[in-house]
């Protein structure tokens, strides 16, 4: 097959232990799904869960062992970090139950969410879609994906992130609002998933600003660290 311009190259996730590499088709994210995320955004309550995405190339696959870099992005005064449980989808379907939920998981990762706080907050204000506050060149910074069999408890597992050596984010992917199971629920209920997707599954609180030369390092039990550098 020929086409009129040269082809994107397609955007790959390391995978733990392992030469090939995962390719990504979409990436969904979940907004407001943890409580105490959700009260320092100013809500509260179990509300139903709603997306947004993110195009595949914002992407910014860190190996094991490497410090990412991203640029620090314009128009904004106001970037923030938010760590989150990546599930990365193996097996596509459409009105998957949360019950089937996990047999369509390939494997989970380390991913961070940056977002410009000061322009989704305008966009909030106006009514307007907020795409311009989260869907930007590398706002997606994601580590290696460990393959299901081999992350064990990721339902229970501890979550965390450092700024510069100092405590940011700290909480327990048991702390969801929406479980992973829960999610895929509702995904596949308005969007086909397929092999290739991935899934960030929202934040705990604790979210905050960084600056250009910071350092961010986070985890998830059992997936290892991401470690990324502010250019």
């Amino acid at each position: 097959m020929s086409f009129v311009i040269q082809a994107p190259a397609t955007v790959s996730v390391p995978v733990a232990g392992r030469a090939e590499r995962f390719p990504v088709r979409r990436v969904y994210c979940v907004g407001r799904n943890y409580v105490e995320h959700a009260k320092e955004m100013g809500f509260s309550g179990r509300e139903p869960p709603f997306f947004f995405f993110k195009p595949a190339d914002a992407i910014v696959p860190v190996g094991a062992g490497e410090t990412g870099a991203i640029a620090y992005p314009t128009l904004t005064k106001d970037l923030h970090h938010e760590i989150e449980l990546v599930a990365a989808i193996g097996l596509g379907g459409r009105s998957i139950a949360a019950a089937d939920a996990r047999k369509h998981i390939w494997g989970y990762a380390v991913g961070l969410d940056m977002t410009r706080r000061d322009l989704q907050g305008e966009m909030k204000k106006q009514g307007r879609p907020w795409e311009i506050g989260k869907s930007f060149e590398q706002s997606a910074p994601i580590g290696p994906i460990t393959p299901a069999a081999q992350a064990g408890d990721v339902d229970k597992a501890e979550i965390w992130l450092q700024v510069n050596g100092q405590d940011r984010q700290r909480s327990n992917v048991s702390k969801l609002i929406w479980n992973l199971g829960e999610i895929i629920e509702h995904l596949s209920a308005a969007w086909e998933l397929a092999p290739g997707d991935l899934i960030y599954t929202g934040t705990p609180e604790g979210v905050a600003a960084v600056n250009r030369g910071d350092t961010l390092v986070g985890g998830v039990a059992g997936l290892g660290e991401l470690r990324v550098r502010i250019a």
